[in-house]
């Protein structure tokens, strides 16, 4: 894995092929089996307001024996790029990473949100793992807005993507397909 070439804006940096398509495909294997059918919600489940915002099935990933080259090999990137790129003072995962899929039939979406909020973690980068081959689907844009445009972030599988957490970022609606990701968050102290 070499840092060259590393796309960045002061929105986002992207590190092409920090998994290989076969360890893509593997991840994806190991995300299907979590049985990612839990609907991720956003708000009051009883407003219906979390289908306006979010419709995305999701499995929480922990680390274990099985997925412990995955975390290490995000943590290596993650760690790289945050020190070309934001210099954040960083402390690891408090978070199991979650595995995320988005079905054009179910109209998968996640509209404008930051990843910060009332949590119990204090997240500081955030990061996505592209897996779907962009062949395979339509639609489905991690797009980040930053000042006056909104960017589109690679597609590339394999891609793995961070910004800052608290950056506008949304994914544009699957019009067909399925996109598969990872998602991970990065804490740390309180910025200064």
């Amino acid at each position: 894995m070499a840092a060259d070439n590393i796309p960045s804006t002061l929105t986002y940096a992207a590190w092409a092929n920090a998994f290989t398509g076969a360890e893509a495909e593997a991840i994806e294997r190991q995300g299907d089996a979590l049985n990612p059918d839990n609907a991720a919600i956003v708000g009051n489940p009883q407003s219906g307001l979390h289908k306006a915002v979010r419709v995305t099935r999701t499995a929480w990933m922990p680390e274990n024996p099985q997925t412990k080259w995955i975390y290490d090999r995000v943590k290596q990137v993650a760690i790289a790029l945050n020190n070309m790129v934001y210099k954040f003072e960083l402390t690891g995962f408090a978070e199991p990473f979650q595995y995320s899929v988005y079905r054009d039939a179910e109209g998968g979406h996640y509209d404008w949100h930051v990843d910060q909020g009332p949590l119990a973690v204090r997240r500081k980068l955030s990061l996505t793992l592209q897996l779907t081959d962009p062949a395979l689907y339509q639609g489905g844009d991690l797009q980040l807005h930053a000042g006056n445009q909104v960017e589109t972030a690679p597609r590339q599988r394999g891609t793995l993507i961070a910004f800052p957490a608290y950056v506008l970022h949304r994914v544009s609606p699957v019009t067909a397909g399925t996109r598969k990701s990872v998602v991970i968050w990065t804490t740390g102290p309180q910025f200064r």
